[in-house]
């Protein structure tokens, strides 16, 4: 089975009558050699991981702190839970979680790089928060991995998931159209509208730059996670109402890989550039490593 864009995926579902979990798990049986049995424990498996981090950093005390971050999706819990917020629950759930995530990795806890430990928040902010607001279970959310797989193994194949080869449009962005995609499904959503909302999230964080505070993937990391998990809901909440992207997918994926290369290297994870580069980004790293500034 092959497939090289999205133009591919919507072919083979076309062809087979698929929705996107099932062709992605398809090709991975297809290219490991598993039983589909199997490809769905380990996800299963990583499904209970992504779960696990979700909460962790909402439950636990101080124990996830990283050298910069910590406590801010606690922060999110306590006042959606005691206000009507501004976003809506479904909304600041989401960002809580995905707070609380990459807070458990800034603070070298167990997370599932997906796609990378950079953009570790987004999925599991998208999921869960679905799963709380629309009564979700566990099956379905393995479904909507293998969803986010596909838009993840196109955008892999033609561009890039690293921020240091394409900026955090490259993280970020690629974890935003995988949640979008996977939020699109799972709501009942077809394998079009699934890339249109790809495309969607992917398109409104074109040209985002990688600059690391102190080189740590704590600030602005985690805020864009947060961000990224709200664009993809967005994004999959204007495809499902049928808005479609001007520019299809695999033009969005080729010019999010135009922009990557265009980009200047300090700004691609270098931690050169940016807002590491700010005043308050140098004294930051002088401080947590006790290095003089440059």
């Amino acid at each position: 089975m092959k497939i090289r864009n999205g133009a591919d995926l919507l072919a083979l579902c076309d062809e087979e009558n698929l929705s996107l979990h099932q062709l992605m798990l398809l090709y991975e049986s297809d290219k490991t050699g598993k039983t589909p049995e199997e490809i769905k424990g380990t996800m299963a498996v990583n499904l209970q991981v992504m779960k696990r981090s979700a909460y962790q950093g909402l439950e636990e005390d101080a124990a996830f702190a990283g050298k910069i971050i910590g406590g801010q999706g606690k922060k999110m819990r306590q006042r959606y839970e005691t206000v009507q917020p501004v976003c809506g629950a479904t909304m600041a759930r989401a960002v809580s979680f995905a707070l609380s995530v990459t807070e458990v990795n800034a603070s070298m806890g167990r997370i599932v790089a997906a796609p990378t430990a950079g953009s570790c928040g987004v999925l599991p902010g998208v999921l869960f928060s679905l799963a709380e607001s629309h009564q979700i279970g566990d099956e379905q959310l393995v479904e909507g991995l293998f969803t986010a797989g596909t838009i993840g193994l196109v955008i892999a194949k033609n561009a890039s998931l690293s921020g240091a080869e394409g900026g955090c449009q490259a993280e970020v962005g690629s974890a935003s159209a995988m949640g979008a995609g996977a939020a699109v499904e799972i709501m009942g959503g077809s394998p079009a509208q699934a890339l249109h909302a790809g495309a969607i999230a992917l398109k409104n964080l074109l040209g985002l730059v990688c600059d690391p505070i102190a080189g740590l993937v704590e600030a602005p990391c985690s805020k864009r996670n947060a961000v990224g998990t709200a664009n993809a809901l967005v994004a999959a909440e204007m495809a499902l109402a049928g808005i479609e992207s001007i520019i299809p997918f695999d033009e969005v994926v080729e010019a999010m890989h135009q922009v990557g290369r265009a980009m200047p290297c300090a700004l691609r994870e270098t931690a050169e550039g940016g807002l590491a580069a700010t005043p308050t980004g140098q004294r930051l790293k002088l401080e947590i490593f006790h290095k003089p500034m440059n």
